[in-house]
């Protein structure tokens, strides 16, 4: 099953022969969550791999995750990329404002009620 959330595709997949059944694959949800993190103030790739962990509570997403997702959201004209130096410092376009905005209500239109007993 596929959920669409503006221009990104959130995949959410039955794991067979795994005992917790379903689970989101967090490709399309690390992509939501960029988009939401430089709504806060532009950030270079480590700085958002940082945030992300900080957030999850987990370890660092690796770059062979996080460049990837910067660099579709980049062909999707949602964020641009600034040189600073060495460093390359990303900010969202107003279509990626656009599309967080979007996101959000429909995250919250198929999520809302679902952690209540």
């Amino acid at each position: 099953m596929y959920l669409y959330i503006s221009d990104t595709q959130y995949c959410l997949q039955k794991m067979r022969g795994d005992s917790t059944g379903d689970c989101c694959d967090m490709r399309g949800m690390l992509g939501f969550l960029i988009l939401f993190l430089l709504s806060k103030k532009p950030m270079h790739g480590q700085e958002l791999a940082t945030e992300i962990a900080t957030r999850k509570g987990e370890k660092k997403p690796s770059p062979g995750t996080i460049y990837p997702a910067l660099k579709s959201l980049r062909e999707l004209g949602f964020i641009v990329e600034e040189r600073e130096g060495k460093t390359i410092v990303y900010s969202l376009t107003e279509k990626g404002e656009n599309a967080l905005k979007l996101a959000k209500r429909k995250f919250v239109r198929t999520f809302f009620g679902i952690f209540q007993d």
